[in-house]
């Protein structure tokens, strides 16, 4: 496969986590202009419970999708079948048992993410609904990284084109006409989850192609891989929860709710930009498995180096593009507070600069992931959205206060590159003695 057919593999998950992370951002959109600031706020605020559930998903789609790409390159389809369904099935399993023990101690939770009197009772109306329907959201996650898998991307992007539509328009419907207030907002969004995995669960139990529905075989060897391939994205996800919360508390401290929404606003401004990076990377990862699982070494070293210059170059462009597009977010979002408005733009000018570094890191984490070394990729995710971004996140809002804030996540994402360097290429070179048949992974 050389680079322009890679490209045109991988550009179905590119627009389809572009499309994803668009239709978050419109929510936010019509929550700030039909419910209010405070509603946007509590949409942050609730967001380390979504998160957490976010994070279990992904692991096992990611890390799942990475094993069952391995088997296929090895020519184990009846297995690769037996594997796709015990993960799903396990998924599915645990997001219907974690929500049900979140709703049961949602108040004190809520209290804890910070939320008091303006926003409980919004977070409270869009979580309940939002984690109700969890099974179908760790359905659309795992529909997402498997029809890559079986080779059917497009599918998986019309899927998602379908739910971001009706999740829009019923955005508008059900918080205008409706007049449903934030719980509209929350409907829109299990609407589209529904969509995806409804599409997905008939695709997959009819299919006759390398990928379909079978009874499942349980070996608790294929979900202990499974977990630990994904476990670079768990840790991603889950970190994103609790930088959320760190930064809304930090916020909450130097300026209150109004500062809470500006956050909101960048961090839903950040998953778009990073949205290109995450798709690519989705996308291509099939091919590193198959090409792992088939010893295909210079294959795989081809495609590496032709990602790295395709990032590189794609950096600079989303880091130009997200400058240029700070006025238009912040009038769009602000909903005419002028103090909420100059947040927004100032943030967006400082974050911005974490766009020159951050793609080549999530690259490399989820290359790792393909290549079935979720320790590598877990390191590098920790490293990358956690450690740093805490330990910048103090030290420079003790010097700078609201503007060290915004500058830790670009300060995290340089250090993560650089700690990347001094450990990758003996990494890489275990995983080469592996299809050589000269090294054993740990």
């Amino acid at each position: 496969m050389n680079f322009p057919e890679l490209i045109k593999f991988a550009m179905p998950s590119i627009i389809m986590m572009i499309f994803l992370s668009s239709y978050t951002i419109v929510d936010g959109f019509f929550v700030t202009h039909y419910v209010g600031n405070d509603a946007l706020a509590a949409l942050n605020i609730t967001y380390p419970l979504f998160g957490l559930m976010l994070a279990i998903g992904i692991m096992f789609s990611t890390g799942g999708s990475a094993l069952v790409g391995k088997l296929l390159g090895e020519r184990e389809d009846e297995k690769a079948r037996e594997c796709f369904s015990l993960i799903s099935l396990v998924s599915v399993l645990i997001a219907i048992i974690l929500p049900l023990l979140l709703i049961i101690f949602l108040k004190p939770i809520l209290s804890f993410l910070g939320a008091d009197q303006e926003t409980y009772s919004y977070g409270h109306d869009y979580i309940v609904i939002i984690l109700a329907f969890s099974p179908a959201a760790a359905i659309q996650l795992l529909v997402q990284s498997f029809l890559v898998v079986d080779s059917r991307p497009r599918l998986g992007l019309a899927l998602t084109i379908c739910a971001g539509v009706a999740n829009m328009i019923l955005d508008y419907v059900f918080m205008g006409p409706c007049n449903l207030g934030i719980t509209g907002a929350a409907w829109a969004t299990v609407t589209g989850y529904m969509i995806s995995a409804i599409g997905g669960i008939i695709y997959f139990l009819f299919s006759r192609r390398s990928l379909y529905l079978v009874l499942p075989k349980f070996k608790i060897s294929w979900l202990n891989q499974a977990m630990l391939n994904g476990s670079s994205e768990m840790v991603t996800n889950l970190s994103s929860a609790i930088i959320t919360l760190l930064f809304n508390m930090f916020m909450l401290y130097l300026i209150g709710n109004k500062g809470v929404s500006a956050i909101t606003v960048i961090l839903y401004a950040q998953f778009v930009m990073l949205s290109f990076f995450l798709g690519y990377s989705m996308g291509v990862a099939p091919v590193f498995s198959y090409h792992f699982g088939a010893g295909n070494k210079e294959n795989i070293k081809h495609i590496r180096n032709k990602s790295y210059t395709f990032i590189a170059i794609a950096s600079v462009i989303v880091f130009i593009a997200s400058m240029a597009s700070a006025n238009i977010t912040g009038k769009l979002f602000s909903n005419g507070d002028l103090e909420i408005k100059e947040l927004i733009v100032r943030g967006t000018y400082l974050f911005s600069i974490n766009y020159l570094f951050a793609g080549i890191n999530v690259f490399n984490s989820s290359l790792f992931t393909a290549l079935n070394d979720g320790k590598t990729s877990a390191i590098i995710s920790f490293m990358r959205t956690l450690v740093f971004i805490i330990v910048f996140m103090f030290a420079m809002t003790a010097i700078l206060k609201v503007d060290g804030l915004f500058l830790s996540i670009p300060f995290a994402e340089l250090a993560t590159l650089l700690a990347t360097t001094l450990f990758y290429n003996r990494q890489y070179k275990k995983l080469e003695g592996i299809m050589d048949g000269t090294y054993k992974l740990d």
